[in-house]
């Protein structure tokens, strides 16, 4: 039994349009063709087209179809995993969705009227929140709440406070703005418990959604601001060590070389809790990544660097408000003393 490309197509509810663009990209293509040309379809390639239609419906993509019908064994587990992976996500927005239509149906049922405004905003800030953080991690971080906290209050009496300095033009060399960066970056550290994925996740966010500057005060000024005032208690620091053609490289540079490495000091703690060994290929890429920024803002001399890392074993307060600590810092070095040379 042969069908022509229209006849399968009405059988099996797929548009010729559809049979087409399977045949062009390799996935089904016909047995046969008649005298005039027309594509011819045996029972095997039915079949096949069967499988194809199955598949579709467990979600998968033409590509992975292709290699589950080309390496039924080989692939299929981890498609699967993928699969179960996407459904889990699906099933949470699926709840959380549910509990927030919940929380409005009570508000609704008390006689209370939310305001549209007020309660499409935070609608908004917890669909940004699932964007960038899991469940648990919203849960942890209390700045994430939508709710008036104490934590809360206290960022935004911050922020003000920040705000305030800007606006009457404070120096952020200055005492007073040294010690709202500190405070700063010590309740950072503190709503985080210093966990550096949250600290790479907030920062993305920030720099990402108009919207969450907008609803916390924490805009691009007052994160530079922040960055510029905490850099300072640092280059105090680095001067005792480097020389003043060193530290003019330093102070052009520092701000934009170590803005690269939230991302980075997150992806090397998650090696670092899935213990991965410092040898593995995957952390000798970060560890090559991680001398790159390093260089991006002390330079190639080998000897600033060797200062670099005078200073830093002397005072491990330069590492404050980096989210890293000496375990992760041990494990870099240990990857790095795993590099060739070249």
């Amino acid at each position: 039994m042969l069908l022509r490309v229209g006849e399968l197509a009405k059988r099996c509810g797929l548009t010729v349009r559809t049979l087409h663009h399977y045949d062009a990209i390799g996935l089904l293509a016909p047995s046969a063709r008649s005298d005039s040309g027309y594509r011819l379809y045996n029972r095997n390639d039915i079949a096949r087209l069967h499988q194809i239609q199955a598949l579709r419906r467990f979600g998968l993509s033409l590509a992975n179809i292709g290699d589950v019908l080309a390496n039924p064994g080989t692939h299929l587990s981890s498609i699967v995993d993928q699969q179960i992976r996407m459904l889990d996500c699906q099933i949470a927005q699926s709840t959380t969705l549910r509990e927030r239509l919940v929380q409005l149906q009570g508000q609704l049922q008390r006689g209370e009227e939310p305001e549209l405004a007020g309660w499409l905003t935070t609608l908004e800030m917890m669909n940004m929140y699932d964007k960038y953080f899991t469940k648990e991690e919203q849960k942890r971080f209390p700045l994430l709440s939508t709710a008036e906290n104490s934590t809360v209050a206290e960022w935004a009496e911050l922020v003000q406070s920040v705000q305030q300095a800007m606006e009457t033009k404070v120096p952020p060399q200055s005492p007073a703005a040294l010690a709202l960066a500190k405070c700063w970056m010590t309740m950072l550290m503190r709503d985080s418990h210093g966990d550096p994925r949250l600290l790479a996740k907030l920062n993305m966010m920030h720099f990402n959604e108009p919207a969450a500057q907008a609803q916390t005060g924490v805009t691009l000024e007052i994160i530079a601001y922040v960055q510029q005032a905490y850099a300072e208690t640092k280059y105090a620091i680095y001067q005792e060590y480097l020389s003043p053609a060193e530290m003019i490289f330093l102070r052009k540079n520092y701000i934009r070389g170590t803005s690269k490495f939230p991302a980075l000091i997150a992806e090397v703690f998650q090696h670092m809790e899935d213990g991965v060994s410092p040898d593995d290929p995957r952390m000798h890429q970060l560890a090559l990544r991680w001398m790159e920024v390093v260089r991006s803002y002390v330079g190639d001399d080998p000897g600033t660097q060797v200062k670099l890392r005078e200073a830093m074993a002397q005072h491990p307060e330069l590492l404050e408000g980096s989210g890293i600590d000496q375990r992760l810092l041990g494990y870099v070095r240990q990857a790095m003393s795993q590099l060739k040379p070249h």
